[in-house]
C-alpha cells in the first residue's frame, strides 16, 4: 500500500476521533486553518495539522469539521491536486473562486443559532478572528478560540524544530543590526508607540540579522520579538543559541528569553502603554494575553516595509547571485539536451541535478522552495510536485515547466522556464507565445511610485484576456533577500486587497509569472523576478520601472515566434543579449555553448 492510499485510510479514523472530542466539548464545528503562531505561510511540522487532519498537502487551504460534514477550501492552485488527495476521505472539497462563499461565510450560513464553532486561537490571526466574528454573529453563533482541539487527537505530532541560528554576517549582511533597531525605534517613536511586538519569522531574521532553518527552504527560526526604546527581547529556544552569538546579541544589547515565555511578559505590561501590532500579522490569542488597559496601535510591522525596499548594497549581491544561478541553470539545461533521450530522465532527476548544479555554485545555503518539475499534463497543476510514488518519464512530446528557486547568502532566486520535448503541439506553442507576451508586457511597464501593487496585474494578463485566457494565481509575488521566496507587502494579483502599504518603492524585488493551465493536458508559466528602479520625474510625477534580475534564456522553441510583435522581439533580443553577456564567463564548455545557442537574436 503506498503512502497515500494509507492516509486515505487513516484520514476517516482521525476524522472519527476528532468528532468525539468535539462532542464532548459541545462544540458543534471545528475550523483548522494552515497556520503557526507565526502566521507562516510554509509551517514546521509541529503546526501541519491541517495536513495530518485532512490529507491535503498544499500550503494552503481551511479544514471545517462538522458532525456530519467535513469540507476543505482551496483556490484554483490546488483544485486538481485536492480533489486527488481527498478521495476516499470523507472531506469534500470545496472550491474557492470570486462570488463564492468561503469557510467564514460558510459557518455563518449553514449552522444553526447559538451552535458553537472552536478554532485554536493561538494559530489564527486577529484581523481573521473579527472576520470570522462578524460572519458568526449576525446568527447568533458563538465563537471559542482558547481551546486546541486537535491537539487532543493528534499523538504523533512532531516537536518543535530545534534546528540552530546562526548570523547573517557582512559583506551579504550590508546593514548592522544596531542600525537596523535603531531605524526600528526611530519609528516606534514617530508613531507614538511605546512597544512593537513582532511574531513573523521573516521580520526577526531580518531585523536581528540571523537566520536558521526551522522551516523547509525558508532561512528563518521560530521566535518573538518584543521591542522597546530600551529593551530588545528575542523569545527563542535558549538551546538553539550558541555562547558566541548569545555573547554578540548581548552587546547589541539584545536579551534572550525562552520561546514560551512571549505570552507571560505581555500579559505583564501594566499601565497605558501604545502597543504597536500587525492585526494581520500576530494571532488573536497572543493579543489576548495583552491586558485591557494596554493601547493598541494597528499598523503594518515596520521592518515589513524597511525589508521589502532593498538597499543599493543588497542590490549588488542580488545582482552576483542571479548570474550564479543562471550558470548553474545552463549547466543544468546543457546536461538535460545531451541526456534527453539517451538515458531515462523523470521528473525527480530534474531536481536532483538541477539542485546538484546550483549546490557548486558560491554561497549557496538551499533550494528557496520544493522544486516543480512538471511534465504535460502535471504542469496543469499550478503546484504539483512529484514523489517517489507518482512522477512522470520525460519522453515522447510536450512542454517541460521547470519552477525552481535557491537561497544564496547575497539573494534568494525563483524562475519558471518551459521546455521543449520533441516537438510541442501548435497549441502548446500558443499558449507560450501568449504568456511570454504577458511577461514581456509587465517587464516594460513604467509606472508611478506608490502604485498600489494589485493594480499592475492586469498589464501582464491582457494579453491573455484578449484571447479569452485567464489563470487563476496571482502574477507577482515579493522576493525576499536571503530570506522567504514569498514576502510582502506587494503583490501583484488583481484578487488582493489594494491596501496603502501594496504601495510599489524602489528596491523592492518581486517575481512576473502569468500562466495558462489546461486540465489533463499541460501547463504554462514563464518567470523572471524584477526590481523596482527609478524612471525619471516630470511634470506628472515620479515614475518607477523594472529591472529584470533573472539571467537565463527563455527557450524559443516553446514559441511562435511570428506572433511577437516588433518590441515584444526587440525585448526578447535585448534579455538574450544581456543574459550571454553576463553568464559567459562564468561557463565554459557544453554549457557555454547552449547558451549561445539559446540566445540567438530572432
Amino acid at each position: 500500500m503506498n503512502s497515500q492510499s494509507q492516509l486515505q485510510q487513516n484520514v476517516p479514523t482521525r476524522l472519527a476521533r476528532v468528532r468525539e472530542v468535539m462532542a464532548s466539548e459541545g462544540v458543534d464545528a471545528l475550523l483548522v486553518p494552515s497556520a503557526d503562531p507565526h502566521l507562516s505561510e510554509y509551517l514546521p511540522g509541529h503546526w501541519q495539522g491541517r495536513q495530518w487532519l485532512s490529507g491535503f498537502h498544499g500550503s494552503v487551504g481551511t479544514l471545517v469539521v462538522l458532525a456530519d460534514f467535513a469540507g476543505l477550501w482551496v483556490d484554483s492552485r490546488y483544485w486538481e491536486q485536492a480533489a486527488n488527495e481527498l478521495a476516499g476521505s470523507g472531506i469534500e472539497l470545496m472550491k474557492l473562486m470570486p462570488g463564492s462563499a468561503g469557510p467564514f461565510d460558510w459557518l455563518g450560513s449553514n449552522l444553526q443559532p447559538q451552535a458553537t464553532v472552536a478554532v485554536d486561537g493561538a494559530v489564527l490571526s486577529l484581523t481573521a478572528s473579527r472576520q470570522l466574528q462578524q460572519s458568526l454573529q449576525a446568527n447568533g453563533i458563538r465563537l471559542v478560540t482558547d481551546r486546541d482541539l486537535l491537539g487532543q487527537v493528534w499523538g504523533t505530532r512532531p516537536a518543535l524544530p530545534a534546528a540552530p541560528i546562526y548570523e547573517h554576517l557582512p559583506p551579504q549582511a550590508t546593514a548592522t543590526r544596531a542600525e537596523k533597531l535603531a531605524a526600528l525605534r526611530s519609528t516606534l517613536s514617530s508613531k507614538g508607540a511605546d512597544w512593537h511586538f513582532i511574531a513573523t519569522l521573516d521580520d526577526i531574521a531580518w531585523l536581528f540579522n540571523l537566520r536558521g532553518s526551522d522551516v523547509s527552504y525558508n532561512p528563518v527560526f521560530v521566535a518573538f520579538a518584543w521591542i522597546g526604546q530600551q529593551q530588545a527581547v528575542l523569545f527563542v529556544d535558549l538551546n538553539k543559541v550558541d555562547a558566541q552569538l548569545r555573547q554578540a546579541l548581548t552587546a547589541d544589547g539584545v536579551e534572550l528569553q525562552d520561546y514560551h515565555q512571549a505570552g507571560r511578559v505581555l500579559a505583564s505590561i501594566t499601565g497605558g502603554s501604545t502597543v504597536l501590532i500587525d492585526p494581520a500579522r500576530v494571532t488573536c490569542g497572543l493579543v489576548g494575553r495583552l491586558g485591557a488597559q494596554v493601547k493598541l496601535l494597528e499598523q503594518i510591522n515596520p521592518t515589513s516595509l524597511s525589508k521589502s525596499r532593498k538597499s543599493d548594497a543588497e542590490l549588488a549581491h542580488v545582482r552576483q547571485v542571479m548570474e550564479q544561478d543562471g550558470a548553474a541553470l545552463c549547466e543544468f539545461f546543457a546536461w538535460f539536451e545531451a541526456s534527453l533521450g539517451k538515458q531515462q530522465i523523470t521528473e525527480l532527476t530534474i531536481d536532483e541535478r538541477l539542485t546538484a548544479a546550483r549546490a557548486q555554485r558560491p554561497g549557496y545555503v538551499s533550494l528557496s522552495f520544493s522544486t516543480i518539475a512538471a511534465f504535460n499534463a502535471n504542469g496543469a497543476m499550478p503546484h504539483y510536485r512529484a514523489t517517489e510514488q507518482s512522477h512522470s518519464v520525460i519522453e515522447g512530446d510536450g512542454l517541460l515547466l521547470i519552477d525552481s528557486g535557491g537561497q544564496y547568502l547575497g539573494g534568494t532566486t525563483d524562475i519558471t522556464r518551459m521546455v521543449p520535448v520533441g516537438q510541442p503541439t501548435r497549441a502548446q506553442r500558443e499558449d507560450c507565445t501568449r504568456v511570454l507576451k504577458g511577461m514581456i508586457a509587465l517587464s516594460r511597464a513604467s509606472f508611478p511610485r506608490g502604485i498600489l501593487s494589485p493594480l499592475l496585474d492586469a498589464i501582464a494578463r491582457a494579453p491573455l484576456w484578449a484571447e479569452q485566457v485567464d489563470y487563476g494565481h496571482g502574477t507577482g509575488h515579493g522576493v525576499g533577500y536571503f530570506m522567504n521566496v514569498h514576502e510582502g507587502p506587494q503583490v501583484i494579483a488583481y484578487q488582493a486587497q489594494a491596501l496603502p502599504q501594496t504601495a510599489m518603492q524602489e528596491g523592492m524585488i518581486s517575481s512576473i509569472e502569468p500562466g495558462t493551465y489546461r486540465p489533463g493536458k499541460w501547463g504554462v508559466r514563464i518567470e523572471n523576478l524584477v526590481v523596482n528602479s527609478a524612471a525619471g520625474k516630470n511634470e506628472f510625477g515620479d515614475f518607477l520601472a523594472f529591472e529584470t534580475l533573472t539571467l537565463c534564456p527563455i527557450d524559443i522553441r516553446c514559441l511562435l515566434v511570428e506572433r511577437l510583435n516588433d518590441e515584444e522581439r526587440r525585448w526578447l533580443n535585448q534579455y538574450h543579449a544581456l543574459v550571454r553577456e553576463r553568464l559567459a564567463p562564468l561557463l565554459a564548455g557544453s554549457a557555454l555553448q547552449w547558451l549561445r545557442d539559446r540566445t540567438v537574436a530572432v
